[in-house]
């Protein structure tokens, strides 16, 4: 059993995650069985239960699986939240700063300056996401080229840019507005438009378009 687990893990390191099966990725998850019940036989028990539960349900559908404790039932269920969360970026429409919030609140806890380029379609469809600059607790280096790759890439009609403050001062610094005005007229030459540049902190965020100052930027 313990060969069996190893050769998947070396399977899967060579060729990708997108090589194993539903029942193989739970397994990587579980990592193993109990003495009586084998680490396949629990993966395919599993996917019969998220057939039919989801949320809370899916927790207590897992302990009633011969062979799965609370450990092994909150981390399977964990990892489905988690894949649930990434997949809803995607195509999220975004109207208004509040929209974007949900997808990007995770970086107001870090410690460092982490900047954010958030590609969106013409209709204001996410279609990625991307940390394109990590930096100190005070700021980031932040390049044009890595900023709008992913949008020139994705052939995207729109960005979003958006940073945390770790001081927890959300006022936009002068190297703020100066950031912002040279990437507005990096994307004006690119042919991209930059909606807004949202500022986040632990308790409450600051939109340039909010406040009109990236017409200021620009």
């Amino acid at each position: 059993m313990g060969k069996t687990k190893l050769d998947l893990r070396e399977r899967v390191f060579a060729r990708g995650m997108n090589y194993p099966s539903d029942a193989e990725l739970l397994m990587l998850v579980l990592g193993s069985g109990t003495k009586d019940k084998p680490v396949e036989e629990i993966a395919y028990r599993m996917l019969d239960a998220i057939d039919v539960n989801n949320g809370q349900s899916l927790v207590d559908a897992f302990l009633k699986i011969p062979g799965v404790g609370m450990g092994k039932a909150m981390a399977v269920a964990a990892a489905i939240e988690y894949g649930r969360r990434k997949a809803s970026h995607l195509n999220a429409v975004i109207n208004q700063p509040q929209d974007l919030l949900p997808f990007i609140k995770q970086y107001a806890f870090k410690s460092s300056e982490h900047f954010i380029a958030v590609s969106l379609s013409g209709a204001r469809e996410i279609i990625s996401q991307k940390i394109v600059a990590l930096g100190n607790s005070n700021s980031a280096i932040i390049n044009p080229r890595e900023v709008f790759f992913d949008a020139v890439q994705a052939r995207a009609s729109a960005v979003i840019l958006a940073h945390n403050h770790p001081s927890g001062n959300v006022s936009p610094s002068q190297d703020d507005i100066e950031t912002t005005k040279r990437l507005c007229e990096a994307a004006d030459l690119l042919g991209i438009s930059v909606l807004d540049h949202i500022i986040i902190t632990k308790n409450e965020y600051f939109s340039f378009k909010e406040h009109n100052m990236l017409k200021e930027a620009a």
